[in-house]
């Protein structure tokens, strides 16, 4: 399986805060996650569709070290296979 683009994992991520409540233009790759309240248990939601879509885990310290959108984005391409 080739690795998923930028483009792919930014959709989905997008996608997946979206299904959290915030507004979807409110969802940039600046954006910090406190800024769209998006909660650790919130977080916790969007890694296990994370892990489902990308084969990536994102762990409580991993998790602990993003704080934007962008952050989140980037981690998940670096570590996708």
């Amino acid at each position: 399986m080739a690795a998923p683009t930028q483009e792919a994992v930014e959709e989905k991520v997008i996608d997946a805060i979206a299904n959290l409540g915030p507004d979807r233009s409110e969802i940039t790759r600046d954006a910090t996650f406190e800024s769209l309240d998006v909660d650790s248990l919130d977080l916790v939601e969007m890694t296990q569709v994370v892990d489902e879509e990308f084969g990536v885990q994102i762990k409580g310290e991993d998790a602990q070290q993003l704080n934007t959108v962008g952050d989140a984005i980037d981690f998940i391409v670096a570590r996708a296979e």
